[in-house]
């Protein structure tokens, strides 16, 4: 590690943090391109829609400016400007995103919390989807109390979730129980509730947690990139970690 030259170039609170994380750790950072630049440290994700980099700026004028043999850290670095290039995808690591699910279901409570007038134990809750988010998000409510219903598409998630403790509901019938809940969580990333769907839900809290859109109508909250926005401490030092792990594995 003491060869590590890391120039962090990431925009968002949570690379900022990532990088202090890995200065504090005694990994040497540098504040503009040089040839002692071994890494590239980009936001995570690190690429906006059109390819630019989530900060501004195009990747491969960055590169030029930097020595060919570097790492680049990051998230979804499929770019083609990156093809020769060693790179530490972090959105491609099962532990990464593990506990990134987990900050996100927290956050996920702090975006609810306000807009309820209600404790979380007071309010009947869905939960669409049973990925990542949808697992930590449950066991996260169930642990305070909530009374949880969990929608899955298939039979054996929803035998697994009923052995667990949960309600479920099968996500292709949920129009006629909708507005038994007072908070709706959606992390499928598709369209499964639209507005019309939705409209007897007069006092429920819509929060989507999606990609990709799920639920539609002026009520729904879409929450997106919630670790970076109410936990980038959290974020970067999982950030920083990440680098770390992937960078010890990689010289091993």
């Amino acid at each position: 590690m003491d060869s590590i030259r890391i120039f962090p170039v990431g925009n968002t609170s949570a690379c900022r943090w990532g990088a202090a994380f890995l200065e504090e750790a005694g990994i040497c950072l540098v504040d503009h391109p040089s040839p002692e630049v071994t890494h590239l440290l980009l936001d995570v994700p690190s690429f906006a829609a059109d390819g630019t980099l989530r900060g501004g700026g195009e990747l491969l004028s960055l590169l030029r400016m930097l020595p060919p043999g570097i790492t680049v850290a990051g998230g979804n670095l499929k770019h083609p400007a990156l093809a020769g290039y060693r790179t530490l995808d972090m959105l491609e690591d099962a532990q990464y995103l593990a506990v990134n699910a987990a900050i996100t279901a927290d956050c996920a409570l702090q975006v609810a919390a306000p807009l309820l007038n209600t404790t979380f134990a007071d309010a009947p809750t869905l939960i669409i989807g049973w990925g990542r988010i949808g697992k930590c998000l449950g066991q996260l409510l169930k642990s305070i109390g909530a009374d949880v219903t969990i929608a899955a598409r298939k039979e054996t998630d929803r035998a697994m979730l009923r052995a667990l403790g949960f309600s479920t509901a099968d996500t292709a019938s949920l129009t006629g129980i909708l507005p038994r809940f007072r908070l709706i969580f959606n992390t499928a990333p598709e369209m499964l509730l639209t507005e019309e769907q939705l409209a007897p839900c007069k006092q429920c809290v819509k929060i989507d947690l999606a990609s990709k859109p799920g639920m539609e109508g002026s009520g729904v909250v879409w929450a997106r990139g919630l670790p970076g926005v109410h936990a980038p401490e959290s974020s970067g030092k999982l950030i920083a970690e990440t680098f770390l792990r992937l960078s010890r594995e990689g010289a091993e």
